[in-house]
């Protein structure tokens, strides 16, 4: 198991995590045209803040300040998720493009997070490790739906229908 020092360093990364997913989703959103996609990104925006709140909430550390002024701070240029998303030449951000990577970084986190909380002893933060995975795992599902529905592709709700046919 990981020692305290571990576990706050581990929770401390894990907001940063959800910050930079949140920056990633709002800038994401900011470029759609699509406006049911634009929506997708900006409710996962909005559940990334609440994730990074969750992880804000059991972190014992005193080196970051109150949870406003930590979410309002710029994105970070340098972070994987801004990083990849600013990656994309001007004028060939596309919706198809950003849900595709968005979908990989979520499956990547949720193990990343299943994995941590399977290594973390107290009882409240595994807890967060876990819910935020299981939440995790929802956004893959949300941004696959929506990318079945741009690309025109059969939603899973519809398949049975399809099938009959």
């Amino acid at each position: 198991m990981f020692e305290n020092v571990d576990v706050e360093e581990a929770v401390k990364r894990s907001m940063q995590t959800e910050k930079n997913a949140m920056d990633f989703y709002r800038r994401g959103a900011e470029l759609m045209k699509n406006p049911e996609a634009k929506k997708v990104f900006e409710l996962l925006a909005r559940e990334e803040r609440e994730h990074a709140e969750w992880f804000y909430n059991v972190y014992t550390g005193k080196d970051v300040p109150d949870f406003e002024t930590f979410m309002s701070a710029a994105p970070s240029a340098d972070a994987e998720w801004i990083a990849d998303l600013n990656a994309i030449k001007e004028g060939q951000f596309n919706e198809r493009k950003a849900m595709e990577m968005a979908m990989d970084k979520e499956k990547q986190l949720a193990q990343h997070l299943r994995n941590m909380a399977a290594k973390i002893s107290n009882e409240d933060v595994r807890k967060v490790f876990e819910e935020n995975a299981k939440s995790t795992d929802h956004h893959y599902q949300l941004i696959e739906s929506e990318y079945a529905r741009l690309m025109g592709m059969v939603h899973e709700t519809d398949m049975d229908t399809f099938v009959r046919e």
